[in-house]
């Protein structure tokens, strides 16, 4: 069994300046302003369109971006309506097969105070922190993951079909979704999912994402913010 750390990757390669020069473009259309597209011209325009609120301009791109994370976490992100998702599926992976070196992979929890990497083995995790009162969550958590994946294994061998065995897997197994919506989306996407009032493990991928987004595209996100907790 394997304990890693969330994260996300984006797909779409980004150039922020073509991005909002395509935009421009589209939205020039509407006023036939094309004559008055210039040097620096498409940052103002994008700028003006969206302080105006007139964001349907903006869904004339799209990023793919994928995401590894935990089952639970992925249940809210399929939540969004204007997207296309592909997800990893426990229907048809098998995950007792030799390219999973036949150990499942799950997702460290944002409040556990467990690193990657930290243990070589999750009965390692599962002996040392059983014996620690004022870490006893940890070994909790690690022997609950354990048993799930004895459990997984274990019908596997007595023939039941991954789609059946999954029955047994928590919301730690690591997922990996692909997830493609238009900048528009993403707007409201981040305006939900980096808020205080999400979930944990989810603003531990949409913080990062937005920053990286907001670094590589001009404008676009400049105006959401997030308060720390």
């Amino acid at each position: 069994m394997k304990l890693i750390k969330p994260y996300t990757e984006i797909l779409t390669p980004i150039n922020g300046l073509e991005i909002l020069q395509t935009i421009e473009k589209v939205a020039r259309t509407c006023y036939k302003s094309e004559d008055k597209i210039t040097e620096g011209s498409a940052e103002k325009m994008i700028q003006m369109l969206i302080s105006r609120g007139h964001e349907a301009m903006i869904e004339f791109f799209d990023i793919t971006v994928k995401f590894v994370c935990d089952r639970g976490v992925s249940h809210e992100l399929v939540r969004h309506r204007i997207a296309s998702f592909a997800q990893e599926s426990t229907r048809y992976v098998n995950y007792s097969k030799g390219q999973f070196g036949g150990h499942l992979t799950y997702i460290i929890p944002e409040w556990l105070s467990l690193k990657e990497g930290e243990y070589s083995t999750v009965q390692e995790v599962v002996s040392v922190h059983s014996l620690k009162d004022d870490n006893n969550d940890i070994g909790i958590y690690a022997f609950s993951l354990l048993n799930s994946e004895r459990n997984y294994l274990g019908l596997i061998t007595e023939g039941w079909q991954p789609q059946q065995a999954r029955s047994v897997l928590p919301n730690s197994l690591k997922t990996e979704i692909n997830i493609k919506m238009n900048l528009r989306e993403w707007r409201h996407f981040f305006k939900l999912r980096t808020a205080l009032a999400a979930h944990p493990q989810m603003r531990e991928l949409t913080i990062p994402l937005l920053k990286e987004l907001q670094s590589k595209i001009p404008i676009i996100f400049d105006d959401i913010k997030y308060e720390n907790n």
